[in-house]
């Protein structure tokens, strides 16, 4: 029988191109492919979905907006409630119908269409598990206003102040429903918990990211990230500070439809978009600016004969953030053009301002208490409020027209 000899140079070769490839396929699918390493690296906002499930079902659901280059975040607050068109089953129902446990991404898609954002990761915790991870990051302070008692297999009280809630308390404070609650209050409830849970997860960062807990933490939830991009996450998060985060509820008008109370965004969703842009604009004010850290004030005086329209559009602009110190009316009640008045000092903050309703006709003043041609209540609201918005017969309650 003829022997066959091996050329060891050529076992070489093979070993190399062996470790080549596979190099190769390290550097396409653990190094290109990290969505959270390119949200840093071109200064994107890493937007996470956060559910809290309950019985294969949102209890609540929020979008962390978090922009890494200053450490500033904003949640909203996406009731199960709402009412939209979904394309995916063609037909009109709450948001959460179409939500299932085994798969996210449509619900997932709906929130991105309804924002206007793409969303980077998810992560999913039962109400359970999110008891679970409560007693692991040692507890979620939170700020109760008034005292509670509540009766679910035994006596829990809630006193007022603030509490340290562990993992059983905090299921009942997040899930408990009472006849006589507010709606708007029970939100409430809940976005106040949430940011002091987002404030724990950054306390018990060095914790959490320790190799046996972070497995135990991940083994709490179901996400879209490996372990490392989990971890470097939570590290990002433990820089936000909690106490300047906003949080809002998507909100709009409440209809009946088919025996349930449904909540149909205002304007078909174009107004919480427009609340998402002005949102990200604060956000990526650099590090150290008054601006990003301000909040701005505005006086609404009515120029028209609508009774009631200085009213509506605080709350309108009470949902971008702004402080309304005062509402009232205008000098009187023929004023064609809508005016604003700025007194802050921050010229591309009152265009800003100017361009969630459209209004190009800003005044950047500095003596408006001198100029005759305002009337004198309006010169001293001036001096009291960075925006003096002075509604004219061109604004339709939401945007000036033409």
């Amino acid at each position: 029988m003829r022997k066959v000899k091996f050329d060891a140079s050529i076992l070489l070769l093979v070993l190399i191109a062996i470790l080549l490839v596979a190099g190769i396929i390290f550097v396409v699918f653990f190094l290109r492919e990290d969505p959270f390493q390119d949200s840093i690296a071109e200064e994107k906002t890493i937007n996470t979905l956060f559910v809290i499930e309950k019985d294969g079902k949102p209890l609540s659901s929020y979008v962390l907006l978090y922009y890494p280059a200053t450490r500033r975040a904003a949640v909203f607050d996406i009731p199960g409630s709402l009412g939209l068109i979904i394309q995916q089953i063609n037909r009109m129902d709450r948001i959460d119908a179409i939500y299932d446990p085994r798969r996210i991404t449509p619900f997932k898609n709906e929130i991105e269409s309804l924002l206007g954002i793409d969303i980077s990761f998810s992560i999913v915790i039962t109400l359970e598990n999110f008891g679970k991870i409560t007693d692991l990051i040692q507890g979620v302070e939170v700020f109760i206003p008034s005292a509670l008692n509540l009766y679910q297999d035994g006596h829990i009280l809630f006193p007022s102040g603030i509490n340290r809630l562990d993992g059983d308390k905090a299921k009942v404070y997040i899930s408990y429903e009472l006849p006589e609650e507010i709606r708007e209050l029970a939100n409430v409830r809940r976005q106040r918990f949430f940011l002091g849970f987002l404030k724990a997860l950054g306390e018990q960062n060095q914790f959490i990211t320790d190799p046996q807990a972070a497995r135990l933490f991940q083994s709490f939830i179901r996400t879209d990230m490996n372990q490392r991009t989990l971890m470097r996450l939570l590290d990002e998060f433990a820089g936000i500070d909690t106490d300047r985060t906003s949080i809002q509820s998507v909100s709009g008008e409440i209809r009946n439809i088919t025996g349930q109370a449904l909540i149909f965004p205002h304007m078909n969703g174009a107004l919480i978009r427009d609340i998402v842009s002005q949102t990200l604009i604060i956000l990526v004010q650099p590090p150290g600016s008054l601006i990003g850290n301000r909040v701005f004030t505005v006086e609404i005086l009515n120029g028209t004969p609508q009774t009631g329209l200085a009213g509506r559009t605080a709350e309108l602009l009470r949902s971008f953030g702004y402080n309304i110190i005062s509402i009232g009316n205008a000098d009187r009640n023929d004023h064609d053009r809508t005016l604003i008045i700025d007194r802050s000092g921050y010229r591309e903050m009152a265009v800003s301002f100017g361009d969630i309703i459209r209004c190009s006709n800003i005044r950047f003043d500095s003596d408006a208490q001198v100029n005759p041609e305002i009337d004198f209540t309006i010169q001293r609201i001036e001096n009291q409020s960075d925006f003096t918005l002075i509604l004219g017969r061109d604004f339709n309650g939401r945007f000036v027209t033409d």
